[in-house]
């Protein structure tokens, strides 16, 4: 509201009388169509060229070649948002208007949580106070397992509780989901993973804060980068295996989870890459929202292959039981000259004296004849 003064001010520049006054409201009115009228001009503007970009996204999209599973392929990868399909819309309606990455955020926390409980451990601060925590010859910490089928008193695997069992055994289920999240679209499979790998590096520090007592900063950063490392050459280790066979495959799964120890179990070695085949079998039968929404993403245990393993292929029941009836016969044939040369000791024959060639009788005839 202006001051008296402002108002005769403004009183001296406005023309007086009512037809001054009408032809002001006639001018002010046509001015404010003409406003109006650009304003909608402008949004129609913005509206054709904003549906002439979508359909020349929408037509770019339709000639992207991307690896997709059945699924995304039937929903047709439509949208936006770093997401396919009928993926996008479920997570969508389940979040409301939250963004994309807040809903990767959410969700590949529970999926994390999935892989991360696998081999976890723990070293209370009783044990720590009181000098019961064990050591490797390595120098490395050893906790108390959960129950988990890795751990040494549970299964023939024989892993230690230890942070280097949990982190490989961790980043092993981590690389079987990031393996079926390469079928979803390309911004998607970098959200989710780099998602998944921020959950992987913050627990591994909080463990070497809060279990190991690590409470230096800097060699916590330290040993994270060397686990970044690990974590890269397990992905194209891995990779490399499921490309190229079981074989590689499982002496990825040797150097790295078993530490390229001599003493593993072979079975269990071959049980662990079975596993892996199926466990990836069943994520690529899963639809990309149970990815989000299923309670768990391993039906399986590694130790549950272990009865495939055990079990002859017929084109070798033949071939094994011909081979051990023969390793029966040599070694039946052994112990049978073991036990002759028992009863009957080899004596060393004796030196003969110089010139006894010469003084050897005549042989003498087995069988005498008839005179």
């Amino acid at each position: 509201m202006a001051c008296p003064s402002c108002r005769s001010s403004l009183g001296l520049l406005l023309p007086r009388g009512p037809a001054a006054t009408s032809t002001l409201r006639q001018g002010l009115f046509a001015e404010s169509t003409t406003a109006r009228a650009a304003l909608s001009f402008s949004q129609s503007s913005n509206t054709t060229a904003s549906s002439t970009r979508r359909s020349t996204s929408l037509l770019s999209q339709q000639f992207r070649r991307i690896h997709t599973t059945r699924q995304c392929r039937a929903e047709g990868g439509e949208g936006s948002g770093g997401l396919a399909g009928g993926f996008r819309k479920l997570l969508a309606s389940v979040a409301g208007n939250q963004s994309s990455s807040y809903i990767a955020y959410g969700a590949t926390q529970r999926i994390y949580k999935d892989c991360a409980k696998q081999a976890d451990y723990t070293i209370t601060p009783e044990d720590r106070k009181a000098g019961r925590v064990k050591e490797t010859a390595d120098g490395e910490e050893i906790g108390v397992g959960n129950g988990s089928i890795w751990h040494e008193n549970f299964t023939e695997f024989g892993l230690l509780p230890t942070f280097s069992t949990w982190a490989h055994v961790t980043m092993l289920h981590l690389w079987l989901v990031v393996v079926r999240l390469r079928c979803l679209d390309k911004d998607a499979h970098a959200t989710w993973q780099a998602q998944l790998v921020d959950h992987f590096f913050h627990q591994a520090e909080e463990k070497m804060d809060r279990t190991h007592d690590m409470s230096s900063r800097v060699m916590r950063q330290r040993y994270l980068q060397d686990l970044f490392v690990q974590w890269r050459g397990v992905v194209l280790a891995y990779d490399e295996g499921l490309v190229k066979g079981d074989a590689v495959l499982a002496a990825a799964v040797w150097r790295n989870l078993f530490k390229a120890s001599e003493d593993v179990d072979v079975r269990a070695l071959a049980a662990i890459v079975s596993w892996m085949r199926s466990s990836l079998k069943y994520l690529d039968s899963m639809e990309d929202a149970g990815l989000a929404l299923h309670p768990t993403l391993f039906k399986n245990k590694p130790d549950a292959e272990l009865q495939v393993v055990d079990k002859l292929v017929p084109a070798l029941e033949g071939q094994t039981s011909k081979g051990a009836a023969a390793a029966a016969d040599v070694e039946g044939l052994s112990a049978a000259g073991q036990a002759e040369a028992k009863a009957s000791p080899v004596t060393s024959p004796k030196a003969e004296p110089k010139g006894a060639a010469s003084q050897k009788p005549k042989a003498v005839p087995k069988f005498k004849t008839a005179a």
